[in-house]
């Protein structure tokens, strides 16, 4: 359907887990839904979505009207960057034309500059809109960070494009596993002083067990590559479900008591306030000596200052980092320069498919709220993920 190839959202290995925001209802989403349902959905986007996807999306559902182009939004540097060129500045006739866009909106597209503080500015610009999707996979800690109304949390259902990245991230974090397990870092050095030394072993991931932080969409498609390898599969959850896969679910209060007994943890948990500094000094006391860590969730996380003192005296062997608490890393950080450590800037996710995923996800949410149907990836409003 797309003229760029996706990952279909039906696909087990890309399927956005549907969350409804049941904190309150949504009088204004429902009043729009019994009005216009198999009418039309007007959209304006606030961060760039390619002209080819815009046409596809309009062919495959007539009913979504785009009232903006990408003409007035700052253009895109590299593949899926949907905060856009930040030298870019509008005219005033181009932010009048803008101004118009939302305030006509029923859904608007995309969070501008990637900024919460942008976002704020917009959602009261845009008092019609009832539906307003994120293109992060964490969307929901940019809705948090916005610090919006109450009058306006009950107005607007956020979802996020969560779903778009878990084949991407996935990979990444059994590729920071096997880095960890193939002792990465020795090889790099010993290749850089031209040295063949006396051999040694390495790790299996088929011998073994591996925590698994967080069983949303991307933890569930790390558990299935996992379990590809013969790896044993520890989940921790807040919830008791068992997704396939996972041979026994943990719950957070176990944590510390858990990684004493993991070979590697691989982290997707959301930024929230539940998850800040989860894996802190206690827990890094607990670990398995040389235990391997991957982190692709967020950066809050893990408390950076306990994780790098745990890679100093080798109670973690190795790290492989795609996401930090401050981004960009700050330049002074130790981090930078641990041997153990293996550094990717937030860049994980990116592949030349993600803006068509991304298209897909809002153009089943759109038919759904045009359906009177359940959104999927609707952001908790209490916690934000």
């Amino acid at each position: 359907m797309f003229p760029r190839p996706i990952t279909p959202t039906t696909s087990p290995t890309a399927t956005p887990y549907t969350r409804l925001n049941l904190v309150q209802p949504n009088v204004h989403k429902e009043w729009f839904m019994d009005k216009h349902r198999n009418e039309r959905l007007r959209v304006a986007t606030l961060s760039p979505l390619a002209e080819d996807l815009r046409q596809s999306i309009v062919e495959s559902e007539p009913r979504i009207e785009f009232l903006n182009g990408n003409d007035l939004l700052p253009p895109m540097r590299y593949a899926a960057d949907y905060a856009g060129d930040p030298a870019f500045r509008r005219s005033a006739a181009q932010q009048a034309e803008l101004d118009r866009a939302l305030a006509h909106a029923d859904a608007v597209f995309g969070v501008p500059g990637q900024s919460p503080r942008e976002l704020k500015t917009a959602v009261s610009a845009a008092p019609r809109a009832v539906w307003w999707h994120t293109t992060a996979a964490g969307g929901g800690g940019q809705v948090a960070a916005a610090a919006l109304r109450p009058a306006d949390l009950a107005r607007l259902t956020f979802t996020t494009s969560a779903g778009a990245h878990g084949t991407t991230l996935a990979e990444f974090t059994v590729f920071g596993l096997l880095a960890g397990a193939k002792t990465l870092p020795r090889l790099v050095h010993q290749q850089q002083q031209h040295l063949w030394s006396d051999r040694w072993t390495m790790g299996h991931l088929s011998e073994q067990r591996v925590l698994v932080a967080g069983l949303g969409g991307i933890g569930r498609e790390v558990v299935r590559l996992l379990k590809a390898f013969g790896a044993t599969v520890v989940g921790l959850s807040r919830h008791d479900d068992v997704p396939a896969g996972v041979d026994e679910v943990v719950h957070p209060r176990e944590l510390s008591a858990t990684v004493g007994t993991v070979d590697a943890i691989a982290i997707t948990l959301p930024g929230t306030a539940t998850t800040v500094d989860m894996f802190n000094a206690e827990v890094f006391a607990k670990v398995r000596p040389g235990v391997t860590l991957v982190n692709v969730g967020r950066g809050t996380v893990v408390d950076e200052a306990a994780l790098i003192a745990a890679l100093e005296d080798g109670r973690v062997g190795f790290a492989a980092l795609d996401v930090a608490a401050v981004e960009p890393l700050p330049a002074d950080s130790p981090l930078w320069a641990m041997p153990n450590v293996l550094i990717s800037p937030h860049t994980a996710a990116l592949t030349d498919r993600e803006e068509g995923r991304v298209a897909q996800i809002f153009l089943d949410n759109a038919r759904r709220l045009l359906d009177g149907r359940s959104l999927r990836n609707v952001v908790d409003t209490v916690e934000f993920y």
